[in-house]
């Protein structure tokens, strides 16, 4: 008798992006994204004006940009160069277009509620995430 082929793991998302300076939260937040289906893939970005210039490329070559765009866009608040809350400002400026397809999430360490006020007044529907991601945290999105 044949054994049923495996099938393949459902996502439920295709793909999601991160955000963060620091690569070890980078590693440990990709595998808990794809370790709990969440996403199938998910784009790396170090730095806040990497996934900018990313997102820009994306919006230049709209053949392919609505199958590459990621979902969620987890963003770190503290960065160096452009912090998170100029990533989010700049986001919502620059690609208007794209923001109701990606979704916007804060993923940060910082406890301090002047942050959270400060991303509820760029966008009140931002969810705050605090580190570590958990399977629990991504029920809610």
């Amino acid at each position: 008798m044949r054994k049923p082929l495996k099938s393949k793991k459902e996502f439920k998302h295709r793909i999601v992006m991160l955000i963060d300076d620091n690569d070890l939260d980078n590693i440990i937040n990709q595998k808990v994204i794809e370790g709990n289906g969440f996403a199938e893939i998910v784009y790396v970005n170090s730095s806040a004006q990497s996934a900018l210039e990313f997102l820009r490329n994306l919006v230049v070559n709209s053949a392919i940009s609505g199958q590459l765009l990621p979902s969620y866009i987890f963003v770190d608040l503290n960065m160096p160069l452009i912090d998170g809350f100029q990533f989010m400002e700049l986001f919502y400026k620059q690609h208007k277009n794209i923001s109701s397809s990606s979704k916007l999430v804060v993923l940060t360490s910082s406890i301090n509620i002047n942050d959270r006020e400060k991303v509820k007044k760029i966008n009140p529907n931002i969810p705050f995430i605090n580190k570590p991601l958990n399977a629990d945290s991504l029920k809610d999105l």
